[in-house]
């Protein structure tokens, strides 16, 4: 009977510390002030009235590291692909987002989207390949809600390589969709 009693004991004490837990960690959560989420729309930028085609200077309620979160993402406008793949890297996902953004806020915007490959392969087959890139761009800022008639797609191929080497590394900066 005694251990019995022992273990109800035993039992009580640990819920009660459980519970003091649970008190002071919610107590905690209450006192700390909520972070703004990274995702916030972000307010319309007037380029005309800067005089910047990217809207810097314009901070619309971002915070500092939104701004240069936002301007390195509208920096970037040549996104680059594996060999023979056609589908985006997550680092483009996430500048194409600040590309859409911006597409939305402006609807008089225009982008021609040029899909690249290197030179291996048919010309046929790089023409089809480089335009299955441009419209995996494409497709993605459409996701993300700008209009089609926005954007417009182009293949090169191979016929406009950045960088004539025959290396792995001069075919990896040919296979590319740069934004126009």
């Amino acid at each position: 009977m005694q251990t019995n009693n022992f273990y109800k004991l035993g039992m009580a004490a640990i819920f009660a510390v459980f519970l003091a837990a649970c008190q002071s960690s919610t107590d905690d959560m209450m006192e700390e002030p909520m972070e703004e989420p990274m995702e916030e729309p972000m307010e319309e930028m007037d380029d005309s009235a800067s005089g910047n085609a990217r809207g810097a200077g314009n901070t619309g309620g971002l915070t500092p590291a939104q701004i240069r979160e936002r301007d390195a993402g509208l920096a970037t406008t040549v996104f680059y692909f594996e060999f023979d793949r056609s589908d985006l890297s997550a680092e483009a996902r996430e500048a194409l987002v600040h590309h859409a953004n911006r597409l939305m806020e402006n609807p008089s915007l225009r982008y021609r989207l040029e899909g690249h490959a290197d030179e291996r392969g048919t010309r046929e087959y790089n023409l089809a390949l480089g335009e299955r890139r441009a419209q995996a761009v494409e497709r993605y800022l459409q996701v993300q809600g700008v209009s089609a008639n926005q954007l417009e797609v182009i293949s090169y191929g191979e016929e406009q390589p950045v960088d004539p080497g025959t290396t792995e590394a001069a075919y990896a900066r040919n296979r590319r969709v740069e934004i126009q």
